[in-house]
């Protein structure tokens, strides 16, 4: 039920509600190019993170799957950050102070990008959060993740490590 919620909220607060299976086309396909400001103002775009294997976290402070596994991300960055992996947080909040209180409260190692009109989400095709994009070092989408995940599970570090071999 909490996550048929937060699909409804995400959908109510976005102009344009993508169809949930649209999500599906961008797999295996470049990943739509933006630039959105970190927390710090400092402008941050999907080009200048390619060579690495890059994760990007589609979530908002108001969901508490996406709270929930802020942490699981955060140890699965500091354990392979050295090794060419790059995670990217960005969030659906309309407030940069709520996502700002959030962070000092619970401190990440990765940028943290603003998305408050939800254009890149679109972009995406985002229909729930958390959504979760794993791309290549070529910048292709391998894999999408619909809702909480637990990053550091050997699963996940499997596909990443295999990923991270691949030049």
């Amino acid at each position: 039920m909490r996550y048929f919620l937060i699909v409804l909220s995400f959908l109510f607060l976005t102009a344009e509600a993508p169809s949930p299976w649209s999500i599906d086309e961008l797999v295996g396909k470049k990943a739509p190019e933006f630039t959105l400001k970190d927390m710090n103002d400092k402008a941050v775009s999907l080009s200048s993170l390619k060579g690495n294997v890059v994760l990007i976290s589609f979530w908002a402070t108001w969901c508490p799957p996406c709270r929930d596994e802020m942490p699981s991300l955060n140890k699965l960055y500091r354990e392979y950050r050295n090794r060419g992996l790059v995670v990217v947080a960005v969030s659906t909040d309309r407030s940069r102070s709520s996502v700002k209180d959030f962070l000092g409260k619970n401190p990440v190692g990765f940028p943290v990008l603003m998305d408050s009109d939800s254009k890149v989400a679109r972009q995406f095709k985002v229909f729930s959060l958390p959504t979760t994009f794993l791309l290549d070092r070529n910048g292709a989408i391998v894999q999408k993740y619909l809702g909480e995940e637990e990053w550091d599970s050997a699963k996940i570090r499997d596909k990443i490590t295999t990923l991270l071999g691949s030049q």
